[in-house]
């Protein structure tokens, strides 16, 4: 049996979705940067970037399968361009990379980010948006390469593409923003919030949207993997049950997160340290990013559990291993 590739396997999505792979009896095959490790994964190793060609032609070399979920997700760099060449070039250089390789079948990461959310109810694949709908670099670059994935897919390139909301679970290593939302109520570093709201999912659920994508999406299509739409103040609530603790109780109005969202950044540009609340991550706050998953659940069978066991598992892993 050929390998299956995947990129991003030392993160938090990528490691699900290789671990299920594993499971499934597939030979993983995964990318790792240098100086970035496995961990408690059996898969290949193979060294290489993104942003170098030459290493994703060893990678893809052989494989008939290729999972691409690596990705530059933070909502604040000094130097933006870095998100960019990651996120953009790096998709380009690995399709062309798996077109020279003759993969048969590639699933393409991209975010809830990219679907349009209408003001009367949540969004879906079919819900129009335009790169002047997304809010700071991470977003614009993740749109720009989503269309890359597409214009591949356009020219016959076996590109399925699936759009994750905010996964929650065990092993988020770095971790994520919305792991990072976990820990600061679990160190008390949440006093208070904003009005908006996330679609959460069960990022073993996300896993398995993946390898359902592979199995049963269509080229060139888009598939929602989400969940449940919350309020970040059912969210905090949630996470405060499972952990023993109480829930911040004090909503504040978005202009003051914004202007704190500014000074913060600001501030994050001077010294290089990244900032408390990125003013991305604020922006991103005034829209409740409320989407539908019914199109995955129609073609794919993409059916999530409720995200309670997933904070459960989250909290008790974040404890277990040292972050709080």
């Amino acid at each position: 049996m050929k390998p299956v590739l995947v990129t991003g396997a030392t993160g938090f999505v990528g490691w699900h979705v290789a671990r299920l792979l594993e499971g499934s009896g597939r030979r993983v095959r995964a990318l790792v940067r240098p100086g970035s490790r496995l961990r408690e994964l059996e898969a290949e190793a193979v060294t290489g970037d993104l942003r170098e060609r030459e290493s994703l032609d060893r990678a893809a070399a052989g494989c008939d399968t290729v999972y691409h979920v690596a990705a530059d997700y933070r909502l604040w760099a000094r130097d933006p361009s870095e998100i960019y060449r990651s996120n953009v070039e790096g998709t380009r250089n690995l399709l062309e990379a798996c077109r020279a390789a003759g993969v048969e079948r590639i699933v393409y990461t991209s975010t809830v980010g990219c679907i349009g959310i209408p003001e009367d109810g949540p969004g879906d694949e079919n819900t129009p948006v335009t790169q002047g709908d997304m809010a700071g670099d991470y977003k614009r670059s993740k749109f720009q390469a989503e269309q890359v994935a597409l214009e591949y897919a356009a020219a016959g390139l076996p590109v399925t593409i699936v759009n994750p909301t905010a996964p929650v679970g065990d092993h988020d290593f770095k971790p994520t923003p919305t792991g990072k939302i976990l820990l600061d109520v679990l160190k008390g570093r949440m006093p208070a919030y904003v009005d908006t709201g996330l679609n959460l999912v069960d990022v073993e659920d996300t896993a398995r949207g993946h390898l359902l994508a592979c199995e049963r999406g269509r080229p060139g299509e888009r598939y929602i993997l989400g969940c449940e739409n919350l309020l970040l103040a059912e969210i905090l609530r949630r996470v405060a049950a499972a952990a023993g603790l109480n829930a911040p109780a004090v909503r504040i109005p978005y202009g003051l997160a914004y202007a704190v969202g500014v000074v913060t950044t600001a501030w994050a540009g001077w010294t290089g340290n990244e900032p408390r609340a990125p003013l991305e991550a604020v922006r991103m706050a005034r829209k409740k990013m409320f989407v539908s998953h019914q199109k995955a659940a129609r073609e794919l069978g993409y059916d999530p559990r409720p995200v309670d066991g997933a904070i459960r598992r989250a909290v008790d892993w974040f404890r277990g291993n040292g972050y709080c």
